[in-house]
This record gives C-alpha cells, sequence and structure tokens, in this order.
C-alpha cells in the first residue's frame, strides 16, 4: 500500500471507527463536563481532556483561590507585626545572641544597627488586630483575614526565594501551586483557563514566568498569562479576514492531524496541545468580555479604585503608572472566578526596599490596600467569598537592622529577611479574625507556632480538598509533590 493510501485509510479508520472517531470524542467531552469519564480514560490513545474536572480526595472549603504575590518581601514590621523596641533601640546594635549567624543579601552584619519605623498601628476589628496606618482600607476587613505573622523560609535571596514560596522548592523546572490545584482538580470552565496569571509593570520577577509554570507537570496545567488591554492572551484574535467559521475549520483539520499523529507516536503533549487549541478557540470569544469592564457599575468601579489618580512619586522599584493597572487586575480575578477559573495569580513587583524605604513603601500599599479590600468585601457580598480563598504573600520579609551596605551614605531601607515574616489569608475555609503566631521583639525569630512554606502550602491544598502527601506526580523515577516530604496542615487556620 502507498503511503498515499495508508493516509486516507487511516484518516477513514479516525472517521469511521467508535471508539477513535469524532462521536467518541464528543461522547468524551460531554461525559467529561458530567465527572463521568475518569481522568484516565482515553479515546483512541488520547487523554480525553487532560482538564477535565476531577474530585477532590475529600470535601473541599475553597473552590477557587486569588493568590496576591507581592514580590520583593514587603516589610513586616511596617505593616502588620507592630514592634515597639524597634523605636527605643534605633541606631542601636543588635545582640549577637539575636542576629546569630544570619545570612543577609547586602547588608554589614559587624556594623549594621536597628532601624526605626514611622508607622503607626491600630487595632480593628472585632478580633482587635493591630494593622499599619499605610493599610487603612485592609484593616477594615480584619475580621475575614488570618494573619500570620511566623512564616520562614529556607531562602535569602529573590529567585529562591520565589521559586520557594510559588513551586515549594528552591528549582527551576518544578510546577507551582496553581499547577498542582489545576492538576488535582482540573478546570471547571469551559471558555477560560483554569489557571491566570496577570503581572502589573514594575522592575520584573528574577524567576518570570517560572513562577507560574507547570514544570514537569504536562503543559496544560501551567498558568495562562493574561496581558492588559483589550487582547489578554497573545496570537488569541484571528487575522483580518479569518471568520469564525475558517477558525473553526482549521482548528478542526489541524486536531484531526495532531490525533493522526499521536496515534502513530503516543507523546502526550499532542494531546495537550489538541485540548490548547480547542480551549484558545474558545477563548477567543470568552476573554475579550471577561476584561471588559464595560458591565460594571460605576460604583464598583470607584470601589476597587479603577479610575483613581495615583499620587506623585520620583522613583518607584514598583514602578509608576501602576494604579489603575493593580485595581483591574483586582476587579478582573473576581470576573474570573465567578466565570470558572480556578486559580489566578496577581502579581506585582517590586517590594524590594534596601533604601527609600517609607516613601517607596507608602506608595506601593496606597496602590493594592484599597483594590484588595474592594475585591473582598465585593466576593462577600456576593456570597463568594466562603468558597474563594484570597491570599496575600511574598518570598521573605525585612530585617529590623537597616540596610548599610557601602556606597550609601544614608540608611534608609531594610535587607531580606526570611527567618520571621507575615503573609495574610481571607476566605475559603479560613478561620478569619485571628493572628496566628507570634515573633520576638525585633520581628527576627518565630517564637510562637512557625509556620514553613510546605505547611502553608499543605494548608492551602487540604482547603481545596486536596491531600497533600497524595497529591503526587511520577518524574524521573520518583513520586514528586508540591511540600516534598515535609508539611503539616495547619488546623488553627481552618474555619
Amino acid at each position: 500500500m502507498s503511503p498515499e493510501a495508508r493516509i486516507l485509510q487511516a484518516r477513514r479508520d479516525f472517521l469511521a471507527t467508535s471508539s477513535s472517531g469524532l462521536g467518541g470524542l464528543a461522547l468524551a467531552t460531554l461525559l467529561g463536563q458530567d465527572s463521568l469519564l475518569g481522568a484516565e480514560s482515553r479515546i483512541g490513545g488520547i487523554p480525553a481532556n487532560p482538564l477535565a474536572t476531577r474530585k477532590p480526595h475529600f470535601a473541599p472549603k475553597a473552590e477557587r483561590c486569588i493568590f496576591i504575590f507581592l514580590e520583593g518581601g514587603p516589610s513586616q514590621m511596617d505593616l502588620f507585626d507592630p514592634k515597639p523596641l524597634l523605636n527605643k533601640y534605633d541606631g542601636q546594635p543588635l545582640p549577637p545572641s539575636v542576629v546569630g549567624n544570619a545570612k543577609f543579601a547586602f547588608l554589614q552584619k559587624d556594623t549594621a544597627t536597628v532601624m526605626g519605623t514611622k508607622r503607626v498601628f491600630q487595632k480593628h476589628g472585632q478580633c482587635g488586630m493591630e494593622i499599619s496606618d499605610l493599610l487603612p482600607h485592609i484593616a477594615t476587613c480584619a475580621d475575614d483575614i488570618a494573619l500570620v505573622r511566623s512564616m520562614h523560609t529556607t531562602q535569602f535571596n529573590h529567585l529562591p526565594g520565589q521559586l520557594m514560596l510559588n513551586c515549594g522548592a528552591a528549582l527551576l523546572g518544578r510546577p507551582s501551586l496553581g499547577s498542582w490545584v489545576t492538576y488535582g482538580l482540573g478546570n471547571a470552565s469551559q471558555e477560560l483557563p483554569s489557571y491566570v496569571v496577570m503581572v502589573s509593570k514594575g522592575r520584573g520577577l528574577p524567576g518570570g514566568s517560572s513562577t507560574w509554570s507547570s514544570g514537569f507537570l504536562p503543559s496544560p496545567y501551567g498558568g495562562v498569562m493574561f496581558r492588559n488591554g483589550a487582547s489578554p492572551v497573545l496570537n488569541l484574535g484571528n487575522p483580518d479576514g479569518i471568520t469564525a467559521d475558517m477558525q473553526a475549520a482549521s482548528i478542526s483539520a489541524l486536531n484531526d492531524l495532531n490525533r493522526l499523529q499521536h496515534r502513530h507516536i503516543g507523546d502526550p503533549e499532542i494531546a495537550s496541545r489538541i485540548n490548547s487549541y480547542e480551549l484558545a478557540f474558545r477563548m477567543q470569544s470568552a476573554a475579550p468580555e471577561l476584561v471588559d469592564l464595560a458591565g460594571e457599575s460605576q460604583a464598583t468601579l470607584d470601589a476597587y479604585g479603577v479610575n483613581r489618580i495615583e499620587p506623585p512619586i520620583k522613583s518607584n522599584l514598583g514602578g509608576i503608572g501602576n494604579y489603575q493597572t493593580f485595581s483591574r487586575h483586582c476587579l478582573q480575578a473576581r470576573r474570573m472566578v465567578e466565570r470558572g477559573v480556578r486559580f489566578v495569580n496577581i502579581i506585582h513587583a517590586s517590594w524590594d526596599h534596601h533604601s527609600n524605604l517609607d516613601p517607596q513603601l507608602e506608595h506601593n500599599s496606597r496602590m493594592v490596600d484599597q483594590p484588595i479590600a474592594a475585591l473582598l468585601k465585593d466576593l462577600k457580598q456576593r456570597g463568594l467569598l466562603d468558597t474563594t480563598l484570597v491570599v496575600w504573600g511574598s518570598e521573605f520579609g525585612r530585617t529590623a537592622l537597616g540596610e548599610n551596605r557601602p556606597g550609601f551614605k544614608k540608611v534608609t531601607g531594610r535587607d531580606h529577611h526570611p527567618y520571621a515574616f507575615s503573609l495574610w489569608m481571607a476566605g475559603g475555609g479560613i478561620k478569619g479574625g485571628q493572628v496566628h503566631g507570634e515573633t520576638d521583639d525585633f520581628a527576627w525569630h518565630v517564637t510562637k507556632d512557625p509556620v514553613s512554606i510546605h505547611d502553608f502550602h499543605a494548608t492551602i491544598l487540604h482547603l481545596f480538598g486536596l491531600e497533600h502527601k497524595k497529591l503526587t506526580y511520577r518524574f524521573q523515577g520518583r513520586e514528586f509533590r508540591l511540600t516534598d516530604v515535609e508539611g503539616e496542615v495547619v488546623k488553627g487556620l481552618l474555619a
């Protein structure tokens, strides 16, 4: 039989056979939508849908997550962890017993002294949570927030720290938290990705897309980056002269060829490619509507600060001109979770204040404070907060010692500090109105209820109904998991 005849025969077999034809694929899609087809079911050797909705290990509290990642290390003692002794000991060295063998990125340990703070802390909500004057809007949500003051990590530089927080290991090529959640539960939307990432301008992320990639998991589980503007995904729109019917026919023909190729080669990435083409086609109409805020009320736009005027600042690591962008990202995140997106990353860089801490931290804090508070209140008003986990986090915190690296005429900032820092969580099964953990008088060491990165991840997976020890993927001859060989659910954080 000639090669041409074999191709025709293969095409007739593909179209006509119930086990591998289009009818079988359509049936698989319908069964997958109704969770009637197992995750490993295949049609003609192709996984029916790598993003098919899957059941969790047990009943979840959270159905979706909005993870706000503020890269660089916000200063915990200026935002969430008040330390009155900072001002009392301003300009004095810390005892060697406190500093110990700590490593620093730039700080000169032998000559460094305590740096005080201008911030004023007040108690908020019925719980009496102490929050800085830089976050007056978020402070009004204190009773919904679980503030963790006892986070700690093993990494003191940005790239490994970001990988640790987002991927559970300080190594490139590991799957991100959002990818693990998508791998465990699949996609709840037929028109949008399960995992979306939005990044504000600024100095940029050292790790870039590695902080939201699928790593060694199949590619459909990676985050899809939404750009700012009317065309959120690159190359999603049709070229001039290409109609929707023409595009549908092209996708159908292309996927026919991909299925034939998969039949001979068996590469699972071909099945991923097929699914990606089909999802992209459905996204062509869903994505532009998602980022279009014209249907939102003026009251909602004002609450998020979508059209607010940014206060002037000479320079800022976090970039200038991001106030409205960050507000839109928060509002778009609410619209995404409403439409079935399971995991949303909102990323802003940078909070790496080795100098000019006071003006730059104030500028960044004002940027995020109003829209994040509006997001929490909006989700709550719509009945979504109970099942939507909202997280504020970064890779580490800052030192009580002032930054005194050579060449700085004046100490105006703080160095990286991995040994104790703060983050908070709200909604999605979290018990709000509480402070978990404590640090010493200089926010240097955790003194009560420490929470590691793996504990943090285990807790998030638990909220999604996933047992972190059972959520594994075999790669290079061993079973990997997000929490490696550690991690315990922090039960005190659970509602």
